[in-house]
């Protein structure tokens, strides 16, 4: 009897268990699904589709990168007149693909489209498709593009593109392979000639998937670089145009003095230059506020707190004298623009050169200037001070010489390859006549070579070869 009890409730605890995790696997099955068809929208994960705004952005709000707005210009002729260019059975492109460094205003230059098209913009960040819920990236590009149909012709923009568009693996996340394939499908899913034209930023394009850049999806691309000197004039212009300058600031010395900036960080530098002169009361933006500006950002914050003593200072001095002096005095160097002993982040001095232009390309000349500038600092420390006394501030420069006169290296390897490379390709018949009569004899002489170039027959045969083996 006792055991007839155990044995009965036991059945009955085992089929309950069965029922509840039953229950259990339905109610995550349902919660999958509703996750993947409809995103946890009620439920706490919101959909962040950008609705559509309107764009007060020209190509003339947008300066330094007159080549791509060149470029661009297209997609805007297509968008305000579609028929054009299909009459003759041509097709819009589907996507646009702006590459280049952070800052230089691809997402500026997509703005300008939608102003100069007068079309709606639909903006979204690739981050904002990345979510730990399978199925809501994709199920946001699917509403992203429902929304964009319906107010056709437009464009949709896909800031930093990279988070979910990058090279496919094995080993990667489903839900982001999940929100790629969604996105190629949609790209693949609207009419070619309806005028939804889809802009995709970058840094970094040689991490997007194959698939996604091939035609038929992203048509176009167009590289968005770095300002040149004029293109630096015309930001600076633009952004100086809304701030009272004083007289004495040239703006042609800051383009030189500002290479490899963006247009984000001449931006910035002007803002920093508007709030030196706040904080000290001026009523214009001077030269001194830009240059104080121009140095903060390039070299960092002064340190003035520093205790430096006195030997330090001479010393230091010396070093940036030695430099300046050797820059002064050697044909090919750039022209002395300033020399500080102010420390400034990790520096405790500095020489600045400012630069005729932008250089493409470094001559020979230029880059023995640089290597002479570069030992300049450390030969003034030797004869003032000693070679005992010499300080590790020259370490960075002898570092900066070795990588020059490794690029020097490397220069001249390549010219030399190149020069190989004419004269053998010149002489193709000639290499392959003095190669097959290697073959045959092994070993030749100068004379014989010269004779076998000129197409004399050689008198000697294999067995005499053989012979004198």
């Amino acid at each position: 009897m006792y055991v007839s009890m155990v044995d009965g409730g036991f059945k009955k605890n085992l089929w309950r268990t069965a029922r509840v995790v039953a229950l259990g696997f339905m109610v995550i099955s349902a919660l999958t699904a509703l996750i993947e068809e409809k995103g946890l929208g009620g439920i706490g994960v919101k959909s962040k589709v950008t609705t559509a705004i309107g764009s007060d952005k020209k190509f003339a709000d947008v300066k330094g990168v007159d080549e791509a707005k060149d470029e661009l210009d297209e997609i805007v002729q297509y968008l305000r007149d579609p028929d054009k260019f299909t009459r003759l059975g041509g097709n819009l492109p589907k996507g646009v693909l702006l590459m280049g460094p952070p800052g230089t205003g691809k997402t500026l230059l997509a703005r300008a489209i939608a102003g100069e098209a007068g079309v709606p913009f639909f903006y979204s960040s690739g981050a904002e498709f990345e979510e730990m819920y399978v199925g809501v990236g994709a199920r946001r590009v699917r509403d992203l593009f429902d929304a964009a149909k319906k107010k056709a012709p437009c464009i949709v923009f896909i800031d930093e593109i990279d988070a979910i568009g990058g090279t496919r693996h094995l080993k990667e996340q489903s839900a982001l392979k999940m929100t790629l394939n969604q996105l190629l499908v949609e790209m693949d899913g609207f009419d070619q000639n309806k005028g939804i034209i889809v802009i995709g930023a970058t840094n970094f394009p040689e991490s997007l998937d194959n698939a996604l850049t091939r035609p038929g999806r992203f048509d176009r691309h167009v590289t968005v670089p770095l300002p040149d000197i004029a293109g630096r004039k015309d930001i600076l212009e633009l952004y100086t145009s809304k701030i009272p300058l004083g007289n004495d600031v040239n703006l042609d010395i800051l383009a030189r003095a500002t290479p490899g900036m963006s247009g984000a960080e001449l931006s910035n530098l002007v803002n920093e230059a508007t709030l030196r002169s706040s904080l000290l009361n001026q009523t214009v933006v001077d030269m001194s506020a830009f240059e104080f500006a121009k140095d903060k950002l390039l070299m960092g914050a002064e340190r003035k707190s520093a205790i430096i003593s006195p030997e330090s200072a001479r010393l230091t001095a010396y070093h940036e004298g030695g430099h300046a002096l050797v820059a002064i005095n050697t044909p090919g160097a750039h022209p002395v623009y300033k020399a500080t002993i102010m420390p400034r982040g990790q520096a405790l001095g500095m020489v600045s050169q400012l630069p005729e232009g932008d250089q493409t390309s470094i001559t020979r000349k230029q880059l023995l200037a640089r290597l002479d500038v570069c030992m300049g600092g450390r030969v003034a420390e030797e004869m003032i001070f000693g070679k005992d006394e010499v300080t590790g501030g020259a370490s960075s420069d002898i570092m900066q010489a070795t990588q020059l006169a490794r690029q020097m290296v490397r220069k001249l390897c390549d010219a030399s390859y190149k020069r190989a490379s004419s004269i053998l390709m010149k002489n193709r018949a000639d290499l392959e006549t003095l190669a097959k009569a290697l073959l045959e004899y092994e070993t030749l002489s100068g004379q014989e070579i010269t004779d076998i170039l000129r197409g004399v027959k050689l008198n000697r045969s294999k067995e005499i070869k053989k012979a004198k083996q």
